[in-house]
């Protein structure tokens, strides 16, 4: 399966505590963005606008649709590891019944912890894969437990003692679950990965399955193991498959009730079948059932309201194969889709001319569809920390013989554009005024013009070898990294073609020398700031990016193509030659579809390994140092808007769309009125 979601990075700007008034469909107040920050943290608000102009009848589904995803909610955190939802549970618990003085530097500790926590959905970073450690005391953790009532805590581990030694064992110790998802080569990355997808089985086992399971002669491939855990019980290989009456179905059973309400008032009877399918494969497991579903969800392009609700991305399976639970709702922005729209109409240019080989090529690019969206309400893998792109549906075959579906999250690149303002990033890590000045004028349009060419054209292009399996068996681990790679490529490739000036959707190649310079500072740089000095870099699309940025460095380095400079201690670098550069992009585009399109494990292997884990130590202790004095936090994230129905006996009448601020409160409200899983130890 391809990984295929595109996260958005805006270059590290500052985000202002006081931001500029916005047009609000429900309020004449001034639209405050920002409503949070903690450890590296931002919490942003985004704004729904044009809800207002929908039918009733589509702000009933929108609401339904909306339940449905937050009833999945409990699935993600049990699938990031298999307590965070008692360890969940023990801090909503904590924070609801504690009646200390809660302004005291220890229980101020304490709630950075359980933000942290919450944000990441669970107990390790949402970014780096690293266990978060509280900075509260131990002591003063078991004190708080201690505080609280015994009824408000997970109740299948003992008693209270015993409960309070398991618990703070499993949050203050390192060696316990230390690492979300585990990369490296030289271990066994599933029994050293802490998500709850796999047990008592080793890696080796596991791939042996699927070799036997994978018939590489199907056309039509299933995606094996998307919606299960994969158990050794009594010496025997068994999945516990994720369906109502199976593994999750207590959560299940709830987002099938809301989507039998969504069948009711679908806009049109594509879309209807959709659901009818999605709520089949919910209720049955089955596999091929999804397929269908996806074949549906791609063919309907007229609706105004869409939902992505599933196991859809395979980032969080260190082999590759297990959907995290996802959620997505949105209605679509009819005036801003025109760019992403015009860029879809001309797929087969762009896969014609490609620099990728003829036979990697498909000859007729078939249905995509491609739109920005203002979104709804997300949740699961898609929330608090979101995606601004995504390209769907993963199947290779699906996309080949059906077409696939392109967003734009319009209204989050929005949120973050408005809550965004220059702080002095540009002019620490930007080498001259003359790419600082392009890149005020250009790089946030050239960002969202990647984005777009990302999913659009980059995940929907190329085609495998007759023959080859799917990814996540030929590429394993390195799958999720070489895809987001290849879709950057073919991105920063025709960025610089000058068909989008044609096109009239650039307005020079400005635009595209802005992107290539952001590229190489984040790739080779500015990403870095997330990183703790002396760590690898473990995720796929930090892997991704320095793979890129690194390799066309070196390639380059004959030809000035990217020069190095060293000037008043600081390091930049600094693009020389924007042609080649585009050159050098299309040779590695051509060299990761080859490894793709042929199932090349050990040239994959070589090109993460060689220039997407290892850290330049010097670069990155210097870069830490330059970022530190600009006091911005590099993650951001969101809370959601919550809407609230408006009855007429049981019948729905309005749909009203209210706007939290607080993030902690938002977290405690879903932890009371969707805890659909029970805890168990």
């Amino acid at each position: 399966m391809k990984n295929i979601k595109f996260f958005y990075w805006m270059g590290f700007v500052a985000i202002l505590m006081s931001c500029k008034p916005t047009n609000n469909e429900n309020s004449a107040e001034k639209f405050e963005f920002v409503a949070d920050r903690f450890a590296d943290i931002q919490v942003l608000r985004y704004k729904i606008e044009g809800f207002n102009q929908l039918s009733p009848q589509q702000k009933e589904l929108v609401y339904y649709l909306y339940e449905a995803g937050l009833a999945g909610r409990d699935i993600i955190w049990d699938q990031h590891y298999k307590h965070n939802l008692a360890i969940r549970k023990t801090l909503e618990a904590i924070i609801s019944h504690y009646q200390g003085d809660k302004n005291s530097e220890d229980y101020q500790k304490f709630l950075v912890y359980a933000k942290r926590v919450f944000f990441s959905n669970g107990i390790h970073h949402h970014y780096d894969n690293f266990k978060i450690i509280p900075e509260c005391s131990l002591d003063f953790f078991q004190f708080l437990i201690e505080k609280t009532p015994d009824d408000a805590l997970p109740k299948d581990f003992g008693d209270k003692k015993s409960f309070s030694e398991f618990i703070l064992n499993e949050i203050y110790n390192p060696q316990v679950a230390a690492l979300k998802i585990n990369q490296d080569v030289k271990q066994d990355i599933v029994a050293t990965s802490a998500v709850n997808f796999y047990e008592g089985l080793t890696q080796k086992e596991i791939e042996a399955y699927y070799n036997k399971l994978i018939d590489s002669k199907d056309p039509r491939p299933i995606s094996y193991g998307l919606n299960s855990k994969l158990v050794k019980e009594n010496g025997k290989i068994i999945e516990k498959v994720w369906k109502v009456g199976g593994m999750y179905s207590q959560a299940i059973e709830k987002i099938v009730f809301w989507l039998e309400k969504a069948v009711k008032v679908a806009e049109n009877d594509i879309q209807k079948q959709a659901f009818q399918k999605l709520i089949e494969y919910y209720k049955t497991g089955d596999l091929k059932k999804f397929d269908e579903y996806n074949i549906l969800w791609v063919q309907d392009t007229s609706s105004v309201v869409d939902a992505i609700n599933g196991f859809i991305e395979v980032y969080n399976d260190p082999l590759g194969y297990r959907g995290s639970y996802e959620s997505v709702v949105s209605i679509k922005d009819f005036e801003t889709s025109k760019r992403i729209a015009a860029i879809a109409k001309e797929a087969q240019y762009f896969e014609d001319n490609s620099p990728i080989l003829p036979q990697h090529k498909k000859k007729n690019v078939t249905g995509i569809s491609a739109k920005v969206i203002t979104v709804i309400g997300e949740a699961g893998d898609a929330s608090p920390s979101t995606p601004i792109g995504i390209n769907l549906p993963n199947s290779d075959w699906i996309r080949k013989e059906h077409g696939s579906k392109s967003v734009n999250l319009g209204n989050i690149v929005d949120a973050y554009d408005n809550a965004a303002a220059g702080n002095g990033m540009l002019e620490e890590f930007c080498f001259s005024q003359e790419e600082i000045d392009r890149a005020k004028k250009y790089a946030n349009y050239s960002d969202k013009l990647h984005t777009d060419m990302h999913e659009v054209i980059g995940h929907a292009s190329g085609q495998l070898e007759e023959g080859v399996d799917v990814p996540a068996k030929t590429l394993k681990n390195y799958a999720s990294t070489l895809e987001e790679a290849r879709a950057d490529l073919v991105a920063l490739y025709f960025m610089y073609d000058e068909k989008l000036i044609q096109m009239g959707i650039m307005e020079n190649l400005d635009v595209a020398k802005a992107e290539y310079d952001k590229y190489i500072r984040n790739g080779l740089m500015t990403q870095l700031v997330r990183i703790k000095l002396g760590n690898n870099l473990e995720e796929a699309h930090m892997r991704n990016r320095q793979l890129v940025a690194k390799w066309v460095f070196e390639k380059g380095q004959k030809d000035n193509v990217i020069e190095k400079i060293k000037k008043d201690g600081k390091t930049y670098f600094v693009v020389r030659n924007y042609e080649k550069l585009r050159f050098l992009f299309g040779e590695l585009l051509k060299e990761i579809q080859r490894i793709k399109s042929q199932g090349d494990f050990k040239a994959g292997q070589a090109l993460v390994e060689n220039y997407g884990v290892k850290i330049d130590q010097e670069i990155h202790k210097e870069v830490l140092e330059r970022y530190s004095k600009l006091n911005i936090a590099p993650y951001r994230g969101f809370i959601n808007p919550r809407l609230v129905p408006v009855k007429d006996d049981d019948k729905i009448k309005e749909v009203k769309i209210e706007y939290p601020k607080d993030f902690l409160e938002q977290m405690l409200e879903y932890g009371k009125n969707y805890s659909n899983l029970p805890v168990k130890n």
